[in-house]
């Protein structure tokens, strides 16, 4: 169920509004998730507006360039992201939402980003009911 949450960096000059769903939390086994601890909640972006901070923000890119890993300059916290696998949503760190229980959060998802290429042909491969759909027409 999709409600509207806020939240933002450490300082408090990044600041963001978000429809997310905690039914679809998930973690990541990448370097970068991995080591910050990050918890995502991806959101359209239509449901995703930055309140403020624009110039604060930095960008951390490597290998394709497509995800933007945005970071604040000032306090180094990574609230939101663009993700390589889906460059037309924004990946919200959960644990950067005001009033957030961190220990309740219990993802449900799991992406296997330490083996990237294979999860994401994996993801485009599924089909609804479980079946890979690759090579059928």
């Amino acid at each position: 169920m999709l409600e509207t949450r806020e939240g933002g960096c450490h300082c408090g000059r990044v600041r963001f509004r978000a429809g997310v769903d905690f039914e679809r939390l998930s973690h990541c086994s990448c370097s970068i998730c991995t080591k910050k601890g990050i918890l995502l909640l991806s959101t359209d972006l239509a449901d995703f507006e930055l309140l403020r901070g624009r110039s604060a923000l930095k960008a951390y890119t490597f290998g394709t360039g497509v995800a933007q890993h945005t970071f604040c300059s000032h306090c180094g916290m990574h609230a939101f992201y663009i993700p390589r696998s889906q460059p037309h949503r924004v990946t919200v760190n959960a644990r950067c939402l005001d009033d957030i229980d961190a220990a309740s959060l219990k993802p449900t998802r799991f992406f296997d980003g330490r083996h990237w290429e294979d999860a994401q042909r994996r993801r485009q491969c599924m089909h609804p009911g479980g079946k890979c759909m690759a090579g059928l027409k």
